[in-house]
């Protein structure tokens, strides 16, 4: 069994396949856990590797899409969504919420509908990585098709 037999990596081949036919996972031999480790891998800049992060708000989730070399900013995710508290999702949330384990959430097809954020800072890479179901599975899109791929809303959210 290789890693694109695995189900979370098959679900995000599917819908990068159904959005441009040429679209396709790549598979690391080295671990993406990290966005470090991803551009170590990748030999690309940091700052391209799409970081998913999931928060918690209020009674919802929200998917974070920021740059490898930006920190989310809790207080401007707050302002964005007009609420009082946000904090990271637990490693459950995530798998319950996602389908995907913490290492290898991928900006697209999760289990369940979410709200999606890009980092508005995403935008000064022609390309750009993000996770494919698993710590060694990525993608490669530019801003513009992420934005499309994800239905995310391009908002500023990094420190």
């Amino acid at each position: 069994m290789t890693l694109l037999d695995k189900e979370p990596v098959k679900r995000v081949e599917r819908l990068l396949k159904e959005f441009k036919s040429d679209q396709k996972v790549i598979i690391l031999d080295t671990s993406a856990r990290t966005a470090l480790e991803a551009a170590s891998s990748l030999d690309c800049d940091v700052g391209a590797i799409v970081k998913s992060l999931l928060f918690k708000t209020d009674n919802s989730f929200t998917l974070c899409l920021i740059a490898g070399d930006k920190k989310a900013s809790l207080n401007k995710i707050k302002k964005v969504i007009n609420i009082k508290e946000v904090s990271m999702a637990s490693a459950d949330d995530v798998k319950n919420i996602t389908g995907y384990t913490i290492g290898g959430v991928s900006p697209i097809g999760h289990l369940n509908d979410i709200n999606i954020f890009i980092d508005n800072s995403l935008e000064r890479f022609t390309s750009l990585f993000a996770a494919a179901g698993h710590p060694n599975c990525v993608f490669k899109i530019n801003f513009k098709d992420l934005q499309k791929i994800t239905n995310g809303s391009i908002k500023e959210i990094t420190e």
